[in-house]
């Protein structure tokens, strides 16, 4: 693989694996997106390097790049004299991310709310759960607030 960036080997195989676990990402999606976090002065990384890189097709590619476009984990940009688009992390896609988790530990505790209330009584294995819960959205908050 020809490197137009200095990546470690070890890090970007345990990224590919991760991201591609963590958000289903086929397997040449994780590896552009893996490879774009070591792009840590945004410079962004063509779509043609991507080809000459990992030493696939153009359609391969494009379709990954697609997939990570979609999610909105990376975005591109054109320079102003090139038709060339250049391909980055997404910086919002963490505030974007941990706001979705917050607001599916919300629907949790709003479908768990009801359950109890349906069932006349409150138990306390669910209060833990839902303290916990709580508190966990309220760290992401407060994590939010810093980014």
């Amino acid at each position: 693989m020809t490197k137009s960036l200095l990546i470690d080997n070890d890090i970007f195989q345990d990224l590919v694996k991760f991201y591609s676990e963590t958000f289903s990402l086929p397997p040449l999606a994780a590896k552009i997106y893996a490879y774009l976090l070591f792009d840590f002065e945004k410079k962004g990384i063509s779509f043609d390097e991507f080809v000459e890189i990992f030493s696939v097709s153009k359609s391969s590619v494009s379709s990954n790049i697609n997939v990570l476009l979609n999610l909105k984990i990376i975005k591109d940009y054109s320079k102003i004299n090139e038709r060339k688009r250049y391909f980055v992390v997404n910086d919002n896609f963490l505030k974007m991310r941990f706001t979705q988790i917050i607001d599916r530990l919300n629907r949790e505790i709003e479908i768990l709310d009801s359950i109890q209330e349906f069932r006349g009584k409150t138990d306390e294995k669910y209060e833990v759960y839902k303290e916990l819960m709580t508190k966990n959205i309220n760290n992401i908050k407060n994590s939010l607030s810093k980014l």
